[in-house]
Parts: C-alpha cells; structure tokens; sequence
C-alpha cells in the first residue's frame, strides 16, 4: 500500500514577487529548489502563514542565488509581496520505503537565506 508522507518542505519562505500576468505556478531559487531536493514541474503546496490560504501549482526553477519565490498566473492571487509561505512536496511510499527516508527541511530567513538544512528520520 502507497501512503502520502511529506518529501521536503522550504519553512516560512517570503514571497519576492506576485506575477499574473504567467501561465502559472511557484518560481523558487534554483539553490533552494537542490536544497529541499524540489524537480522543475513538481507538485507542491503552498500554506501562506500571513493569510491562511492553502493552495496547490508546481515548480519552476528561478535564477540561483537570486532568492526569489515568485506566485504565478492564479497563484499571485492568493499571496502578496511579503508574505510568509510554507512550500511542502509529499511522496507516495510504501512502510519500507518510509522506514528509510528522511524528507528534507530546509528553513529560511527574512531574505530567503537557508539557514538551517534538516532531515527528520520517519523511525
């Protein structure tokens, strides 16, 4: 049997940047994208701390280093400039598979600077 567990999350990132005017989705810095072991076009949710939206889109990669988590097209809308996010991905896996995996944290600053990488042992 698969179960859903959390894969990776990047905690309480602050969006850079609100764009309508895309077809759609989460620019996130390349850099934090390697960190929280995020794929371009990967689902992911998006829980905004500052306003209490819950919402789903996918990844693109933003330009490494520059630090920006960009909401695109629909997405812009539930989110502004300055806000608090969390970004979480989830894998299907199975016991044994979850026995084995630790999803990655990756916890940042006011300015989107990983300060803290960490991984959480399911056992």
């Amino acid at each position: 049997m698969l179960i859903e567990y959390l894969y990776s999350k990047i905690h309480r990132a602050t969006v850079t940047d609100a764009n309508l005017n895309y077809i759609g989705s989460i620019t996130i810095d390349e850099e934090l994208m390697d960190l929280a072991n995020l794929k371009v076009g990967q689902k992911v949710d998006i829980l905004n701390v500052t306003n209490g939206e819950r919402f789903q889109t996918y990844t693109i990669k933003g330009e490494r280093g520059k630090r920006n988590i960009c909401l695109n097209g629909a997405a812009a809308h539930k989110a502004s400039i300055g806000d608090k996010v969390i970004i979480v991905a989830y894998a299907h896996m199975t016991d044994e598979e979850y026995n084995n995996f630790e999803p990655s944290i990756v916890i940042v600053d006011e300015n989107n600077n990983p300060v803290n990488q960490k991984h959480y042992s399911a056992v």
